[in-house]
């Protein structure tokens, strides 16, 4: 359990010192950019990064692989040998600095450029004050938010070039270089460059945010799609659309309406006004070229704006900054293909003119044979998945649908999907249900809902479906309650990382739901007059001339005993589980077990064995250790999905199957554990602390 003790004391700390947070980002690869680049000054020498050093690795491991023909005459580059006077940032970040190189990252090319729209988003993802004279040293850094915390990415310099240009993101003029660094940047936390290839621009619109983003088809708007986008933009969220393309000899073409495919728009507003007295629904775009605008009805110097009176044309600025421009509500459905809306968190908006969400977020771990219960379809493991607690109180403000209700945005990310695509892992499809608290388990979070729950209600609200992309997100309006979200993979079995993000437009209690560890083990009072006296004759017979019995002889009755059972399967009893149980039960402290003290072992291990085949459902003589939370609750101890997921790494087989011996072995041993806690926590504080002596003494049990 030492594994799941140091998790726990690594959140821990995380809570106390706010790390991860925007405030205070956690050095990536405990590299610190401060420290690196004093010492690198000191010393007079450019930063050499060890951790993505400049060579094949870095680059990929298939496409871009050592190998590859398309790595041939590459060389790493400081920007000081390419360009005579290179800069970091001329004149702001533009949209200009981003030009695609061969790496197929358009995604995030697209993202990015969407950066230089928000200068103070920027700043944080791109901190300032760097450049290549003062004190320069090679190194430069990188704020991205990577599931659930913020990090601090130091990248060296070294770019990767060939016949003396940027192989991959550069500026248009050649001598800037942010856009490199922070490609460089992106790639190294998803472990090379080629693990960039392919995705969503809404992917880096949420590592650049933290925020969590939806995406709308607008060939299949909803109906409340304009007034949702409105309120989305009085959040503070950011709006970007584009134009979907058939191949890639469409990108950045132009439309006869100067619209450009394949490329990233921003909404900036979305208003109504009145056209000679009718109400007409508009939005504000802007194309990050600045240059190429719309012309079609609303556009800058359309007839239409004549039917506006002259104060409304006045409050809406008709006539935008260049690149921008209004267009009506149903031209964009039929010129534009999607819309993303990237939802902030509180702590990265910092204006007062918006309102903000309320947010929470969990980490969580799908674990074959305990938590990886796949989805409903499943219902012999589903009930095991992790489960989490929302209370909503307050309808919303103002909906944008006009129905009373409480809109919740929920986002299931899985972790390090890019990272781990060299090892040949897909992408697992996930999604999540969502299903109202019974009246019974109101106001608790310390539950686990079973199947009693879950597989005889219907959910209230679903993910739109089970897929393999990095998250899946849905808003939902639901009416004030207590629900519980229930994140899976659509299959068993199927191990993952994830987190768990919900934003709400009222203030929700969340939390997960887990069970607080605890146990209620019925002893019965037994005396040696209370004994049957055929068992007094047996326990004669078995335990020698000292009427007592060691660990060894207790080891070779409990095997001699199971052996003669077809209906259990068993690989013997453990030495060190017949010393648990002597422990557990000696009371003489002579470390044998007399006849009141095997007396009361064999009424346990009977009971155990009822518990045991009752969750023994097809008879295979051993039981699925998806069922030991339901037979730790039928023995009387509630444990949680931590402690569930070590019981089974250390008890369960290679398929995930717990036979009786183990069985038994457990349930000895939380026993053991359980009364040395009480013991030892006198003022039941729920909390002990040891001393080495006692970490040495209790050494066998714990580990």
């Amino acid at each position: 359990m030492a594994s799941t003790a140091a998790e726990l004391a690594r959140k821990k700390a995380r809570e106390v010192d706010g790390a991860g947070s925007q405030a205070n980002a956690v050095p990536f690869n405990q590299q610190n950019f401060e420290q690196l680049r004093r010492e690198c000054l000191q010393t007079g020498s450019l930063f050499c990064d060890p951790t993505f050093p400049a060579n094949w690795d870095s680059l990929g491991y298939n496409q871009l692989g050592r190998y590859s023909s398309k790595t041939i005459g590459v060389e790493w580059k400081r920007p000081t040998e390419l360009w005579s006077d290179p800069q970091f940032i001329v004149d702001g970040a533009k949209r200009t600095d981003i030009c695609q190189g061969v790496l197929g990252d358009c995604w995030l090319l697209a993202a990015v450029a969407s950066l230089t729209l928000d200068p103070q988003i920027l700043s944080r993802v791109v901190p300032p004050g760097q450049s290549f004279t003062s004190q320069y040293a090679g190194i430069f850094h990188f704020q991205l938010w990577q599931y659930g915390e913020w990090v601090d990415v130091v990248v060296d310099d070294r770019l990767p070039t060939r016949d003396g240009k940027l192989l991959f993101v550069h500026s248009a003029e050649g001598g800037e270089f942010w856009s490199a660094l922070l490609e460089k940047a992106y790639a190294k936390v998803n472990s090379s460059y080629e693990a960039l290839t392919g995705g969503s621009s809404i992917e880096g619109f949420e590592d650049f945010t933290g925020g969590i983003a939806e995406s709308y088809n607008l060939k299949e708007a909803p109906p409340f799609l304009f007034n949702l986008t409105r309120k989305a933009l009085k959040l503070g969220s950011l709006l970007g659309c584009s134009i979907d393309i058939s191949s890639s000899y469409e990108t950045e073409a132009i439309t006869a309406l100067k619209l450009v495919k394949g490329h990233a728009y921003s909404i900036t507003a979305a208003e109504q006004v009145h056209h000679f007295g009718s109400p007409v629904e508009l939005l504000r775009i802007r194309n990050p070229w600045g240059q190429v605008e719309w012309t079609g009805a609303w556009s800058d110097d359309s007839k239409e704006w004549d039917g506006v009176q002259p104060e409304e044309k006045r409050k809406l600025d008709h006539s935008a900054d260049d690149g921008e421009f209004w267009m009506s509500y149903t031209d964009f459905l039929r010129q534009f293909s999607r819309l993303d809306i990237c939802n902030l968190t509180p702590d990265t908006l910092t204006s007062d003119e918006v309102g903000h969400w309320n947010y929470a977020e969990f980490e969580g771990v799908w674990r074959v044979g305990s938590t990886a219960g796949g989805c409903r379809n499943y219902p012999a493991t589903f009930c095991s998945n992790p489960q989490f607690f929302i209370r909503l109180e307050d309808v919303d403000d103002d909906p944008h649908d006009g129905e009373d209700g409480c809109t919740v945005l929920i986002g299931l990310m899985q972790k390090d999907t890019r990272r781990e695509r060299r090892f040949g892992r897909d992408l697992n499809t996930i999604g999540f249900a969502i299903y109202q608290v019974p009246d019974e388990y109101k106001g608790r979070s310390n539950v686990h809902l079973g199947p009693d729950v879950l597989l005889r209600t219907e959910s209230v609200a679903r993910s739109q479906t089970f897929i393999n992309l990095r998250e899946v997100c849905g808003r939902f309006k639901l009416p004030p309650g207590e629900y519980a979200i229930v994140p899976s993979t659509f299959q068993p079995h199927r191990k993952g990382s994830f987190v768990l993000r919900v934003f709400t437009e009222k203030e929700a209690r969340s939390s997960p739901m887990e069970e607080d560890a605890n146990a209620d083990i019925q002893e019965p009072d037994v005396g040696e007059n209370d004994v049957d006296p055929h068992f007094k004759h047996l326990f004669v017979q078995i335990s020698g001339n000292d009427s007592e019995i060691s660990a060894f002889e207790l080891q070779q009755i409990l095997d001699k005993v199971v052996a003669q059972r077809s209906d259990l399967k068993t690989d013997g009893f453990s030495l060190q589980t017949c010393r648990n149980i002597i422990s557990l039960l000696d009371m003489d402290g002579n470390a044998k077990l007399g006849l009141v003290e095997f007396h009361t072992l064999w009424t346990k291990i009977q009971r155990y064995l009822e518990i045991f085949k009752s969750h023994d459902s097809d008879g295979s003589g051993t039981m699925s250790s998806h069922e030991m939370r339901a037979a730790l609750a039928e023995a009387g101890f509630q444990v949680n999905s931590a402690v569930i997921q070590e019981i089974v790494r250390r008890f369960a087989d290679t398929s995930y199957a717990i036979d009786f011996d183990c069985f038994i072995g457990c349930l000895i041993r939380l026993e053991l554990l359980f009364k040395m806690f009480r013991t030892l926590d006198k003022k039941n504080q729920g909390k002990i602390e040891l001393d080495m002596q006692q970490v040495k003494k209790f050494r066998p049990v714990l580990v």
